[in-house]
This record gives structure tokens, C-alpha cells and sequence, in this order.
């Protein structure tokens, strides 16, 4: 064969092989890229905690979600209308979406519409904050598994995220700063006693812990 010919060959399969290795790599950076999930639980101090301690998590950091102003403040986002929420960087390789909700649902009060335990008003209600369709059909799933699971209306909300603002860096990590106000706050609050009378044995479903 010519070499001018093959060089042709050479070049036409590069050209061919290129756009699957392509694709190939972006699967691959796709299924090596850190899961999101954002969950509102009453008090962000708390449902940090709780997913601190889930093997798989990578990062919690408490903040406001779903207000009609940006950069929502501590002082501000109750009148705000903002939620207290908690953004959750997770490996998926080790933890899923799904096991995550698991663990949400099995950690709040999902019958509660006026709040969480002691704290009361809309900023300390319950929701889902989705980040795709996939998020949104597994929350959904979820939902319906938690109220087949407890026999009750389910008032968790499930909604398309708007943008996610961090907290005050004092907000971040309380309970591992500062755990006996934080222990002392949780107690006080009732928030272990009432999840444990709701869900039974299938309270804070944990996952293992890290």
C-alpha cells in the first residue's frame, strides 16, 4: 500500500475513534463528578448533623433557599421567606440520591406543615430542593414511600432549586463548634424524641456511620 494511502487510513480512523473515546471520557468524568442534594429540615444545625455522620457525604454547609431576595442573612430570611436548608456534596459511588432521601425522611417530621419540633413558621418547614428530573422522580418516589411507611399525609414539599445561599460562618458546623449548646438546643427542642415516636425503628436511618 502507497504511504500517501496509508497515511489516509491512519488519519480516517483517528478521525472515526475520536468522538467515542470523547464520549467515553465525559462518561467517565460524569460518574467520577461529586452528587448535589439540597434538603430543607428545620433547623440546618440539625440536619447537618445528621448528614455529617452518613458515610459517602462529602460536604455539608448550611443555608437559605427559596426567598424572594438575594443574599438572605440570618436576621433577614424569615421575613425573606427563605428556608433553612443544607447543601450536600456526596460520592454517589458511595452513597445515592436515593439513600439519601431515605435517610431526609427518616430524620424530620414530614407530617409537620407549620415547621419542625419546636421551631415554627414556614423557614423551618420541610422540602426537597431538585436539581434535575432524575432528582425530582426519586423525591417524588420517596415521598410516596413515606407516607406508605407512616399512614399519613406527607406536606414535604418537592421543588425546582432556585439559588442556594450559604450561612453565616458561624452557622457552619455548630454541632462539631459548639456541642454543648447545640446538644443542649436538640434536647431541649425535642426533635430525637418526636422522630423516634413517628418512625419506630426506622428512625435515623443511618447508612453505617463514618
Amino acid at each position: 500500500m502507497p504511504k500517501s494511502v496509508l497515511s489516509l487510513v491512519v488519519m480516517f480512523a483517528a478521525l472515526a475513534l475520536t468522538p467515542a473515546n470523547a464520549q467515553d471520557a465525559a462518561q467517565q468524568g460524569a460518574a467520577d463528578a461529586p452528587g448535589v442534594a439540597i434538603f430543607a429540615g428545620g433547623c440546618f444545625w440539625c440536619v447537618e448533623s445528621d448528614f455529617d455522620h452518613i458515610k459517602g457525604v462529602k460536604e455539608t454547609v448550611s443555608g437559605y433557599i427559596g426567598g424572594r431576595l438575594d443574599n438572605p442573612t440570618y436576621e433577614s430570611h424569615t421575613s425573606n421567606g427563605d428556608r433553612e436548608a443544607v447543601k450536600i456534596t456526596y460520592d454517589p459511588a458511595m452513597v445515592s440520591f436515593e439513600q439519601l432521601l431515605r435517610v431526609f425522611f427518616r430524620t424530620v417530621d414530614p407530617t409537620d406543615d407549620g415547621g419542625q419540633f419546636c421551631d415554627r413558621g414556614h423557614s423551618y418547614t420541610t422540602a426537597v430542593y431538585t436539581l434535575n428530573e432524575d432528582q425530582a422522580q426519586l423525591a417524588e418516589a420517596a415521598r410516596q414511600d413515606a407516607a406508605k411507611a407512616l399512614e399519613r399525609t406527607i406536606v414535604t414539599e418537592i421543588v425546582d432549586a432556585p439559588t442556594f445561599w450559604p450561612a453565616e460562618d458561624y452557622h457552619q458546623n455548630f454541632h462539631a463548634k459548639n456541642p454543648i449548646r447545640y446538644n443542649y438546643y436538640r434536647r431541649g427542642c425535642g426533635r430525637d424524641k418526636r422522630i423516634e415516636a413517628l418512625w419506630g425503628d426506622e428512625a435515623h436511618y443511618g447508612l453505617g456511620k463514618s
